[in-house]
């Protein structure tokens, strides 16, 4: 049986540095690479790769919303993250959106092999202290049943589910950076949270944002 990994990510040097060192790990027998997140939803269902690694920020379907597509649709489906820099927010959401983990993209060539052999085993990359938080918000669920959110703060809870900075939401909604950071405060403390990844988190579980 042919052990197959998928690549994606919009830049092709990326690509094709990450599919060399892909190509090494015991037990892969074909890499392949997909530039978008569009591409991994037309091809997985007749590929059905056993692992994606998913680049986070791409340009039209990012990759936490290509991953929570493809999770829907295919609940087996393996994914881990790729990302450039160690953003607890954006590892939270793609948690949330059915991530067995993340890698950054400058990690060794030796952690990106064993991450990817032991992801292929069944197992998550999640570091244990962010998987408590995520679980933890099972409780704060139960115990506060939540404000009704506005329309404005729902906007900016879907802006960060997607792993959109402060500005990039404000320039999405017309709005300036602190208007959104005040809109932010609000949501946290009607949902009883703490910080963006505690927020998404809930948001997901609750059916706020999808």
């Amino acid at each position: 049986m042919t052990t197959t990994v998928l690549i994606c990510d919009d830049h092709r040097i990326v690509r094709e540095g990450l599919r060399q060192f892909v190509a090494g790990v015991p037990g892969v027998d074909r890499v392949d690479t997909a530039a978008s997140g569009e591409e991994v939803l037309a091809r997985y269902p007749h590929e059905k790769p056993d692992l994606v690694l998913m680049d986070v920020r791409m340009p039209g379907l990012g990759g936490l919303e290509a991953t929570r597509r493809l999770v829907n649709e295919h609940p087996d489906a393996k994914v881990i993250m790729l990302t450039a820099a160690d953003d607890r927010d954006q590892v939270a959401a793609a948690v949330s959106h059915g991530a067995r983990g993340y890698l950054l993209k400058d990690v060794s060539h030796e952690e990106l092999c064993a991450a990817v052999a032991h992801a292929l085993q069944g197992a998550d990359l999640v570091e244990p202290s962010l998987r408590r938080a995520l679980a933890g918000q099972q409780a704060v669920r139960s115990a506060a049943p939540g404000t009704q959110l506005t329309e404005r703060e729902l906007q900016v809870l879907t802006g960060m589910s997607q792993g959109k900075s402060n500005n990039q939401i404000g320039k999405d909604l017309y709005l300036s950076e602190d208007t959104v950071k005040t809109h932010a405060r609000r949501l946290f403390r009607k949902l009883g949270v703490n910080d963006r990844a505690q927020a998404v988190a809930l948001g997901f579980r609750r059916g706020l944002v999808s």
